[in-house]
């Protein structure tokens, strides 16, 4: 029997997590859920799995926790505690944004194996994520079905062996397009996606493509490919999550239908596989598989990642705080769809760039970039009204 702690249970990785867990209780066992507002849906998932630990973001809501039958904790350090848990043989990191580094970091210096859905850990920290991988006990298994599909594509292989690594991307509600139709589209719109079932802001990533330039980074790390040779196909079906080809042109794909229950339990199963519930994949259904490059004039975000990969040190973690602050404020009106790239454009392009960051001057530079975007948007918006547009 393993037991699972889930950061971030309440979300949409961590629902699909317990879906998954609720069906193999044989072999796997839930002792820590964590959530950070979500305090209703958090009770019932205690009720129902009985973790030891169960943590709330915001102390003023631990009260309404009171009938559980779990040790009760609170705030960012009630998620480092659990992430480095003795009892936790398996950390699910399924928090979202900046806030999944400092626990993934913990984890693994605890020895324990990660399941990382948490991109940002990545995007923000990988050099000292990879580091702490590689000096502790702990590992490092990807939950992204890109990732997954990447990492599954690999067994086997040597680094030295791939070519290139090829992230697939469904294109998002707005692939079609144009760039004067971007610019009017409303957040009901940019929360529609075609083939998966997401939370909020990772749904607007993928409808700028952010969520593809974040994958970049990440697979960066994971892998150890340099980032040359990374690329990004458009691939409307969302069957096939990702692509290797390796030096002797021979290339690997993993398809599935597009379910994260899939590469949830890859994670938590590997290196062996289990037996799903979930729907088989039917190709002649499917029919035609599609592929075609991205637009890069259309969808700025894809580069700018890019551009802050190559630049390295503390410049991705200011490109995703820069993403985190325009992306709700867009959901919020504020701000159109188009002026998220243009909120993290002019937040990098102020930023003094520390190379070989520790994880202080990261959470730093995740502050100052806050900040920054904050008043980038008010300039923007203020120059809107002066100018009545």
């Amino acid at each position: 029997m393993q037991h699972v702690a889930i950061l971030g249970s309440t979300g949409s990785i961590g629902n699909n997590a317990l879906d998954v867990l609720g069906r193999m209780k044989d072999r796997f066992s839930v002792c820590a859920l964590t959530a950070g507002r979500n305090v209703d849906l958090l009770q019932r998932q205690a009720e129902e799995f009985e973790p030891g630990t169960v943590v709330i973001g915001d102390p003023a809501l631990s009260s309404k926790l009171g009938s559980l039958k779990a040790e009760i904790l609170t705030g960012p350090e009630g998620l480092e505690t659990v992430a480095a848990m003795e009892r936790a043989d398996i950390v699910l990191n399924a928090l979202v944004g900046a806030a999944g580094l400092v626990p993934t970091l913990k984890a693994l210096e605890a020895g324990k194996r990660v399941a990382l859905a948490n991109k940002e850990s990545l995007v923000l920290g990988g050099e000292l994520v990879m580091d702490r991988a590689r000096e502790g006990r702990g590992s490092l298994i990807p939950v992204d079905s890109e990732h997954s599909a990447i990492f599954q594509c690999l067994q086997g292989h040597r680094t030295e062996s791939v070519k290139r690594i090829i992230l697939t991307a469904s294109g998002g509600p707005f692939y079609a397009f144009s760039a004067e139709e971007l610019r009017s589209v409303s957040p009901q719109q940019a929360l529609s996606h075609p083939t998966w079932n997401m939370g909020n802001k990772v749904t607007i990533d993928s409808a700028t493509l952010m969520n593809k330039g974040l994958e970049i980074i990440e697979a960066h790390w994971l892998f150890g490919v340099p980032l040359s040779r990374i690329d990004v196909l458009i691939h409307q079906q969302s069957i096939v999550h990702s692509l290797v080809e390796f030096t002797d042109h021979t290339m690997l794909a993993q398809l599935s239908v597009p379910d994260m229950r899939l590469p949830i339990q890859y994670a938590l199963t590997y290196p062996q596989r289990a037996p799903s519930t979930q729907a088989s994949l039917d190709l002649a259904s499917v029919g035609a598989l599609t592929f075609q490059q991205p637009d890069p004039v259309k969808f700025p975000c894809l580069q700018l990642a890019r551009q802050a990969a190559e630049l390295s040190g503390t410049m991705p973690a200011v490109l995703n705080a820069a993403n985190e602050v325009a992306v709700p404020a867009f959901l919020q009106g504020q701000i159109r769809f188009t002026d998220i790239p243009e909120v993290i454009r002019e937040t990098m392009a102020q930023h003094r760039l520390v190379p070989h960051p520790r994880l202080e001057q990261l959470q730093e530079a995740d502050r100052w970039a806050r900040q920054t975007a904050c008043i980038e948007m008010d300039r923007m918006t203020q120059g809107r009204k002066t100018g009545g547009a």
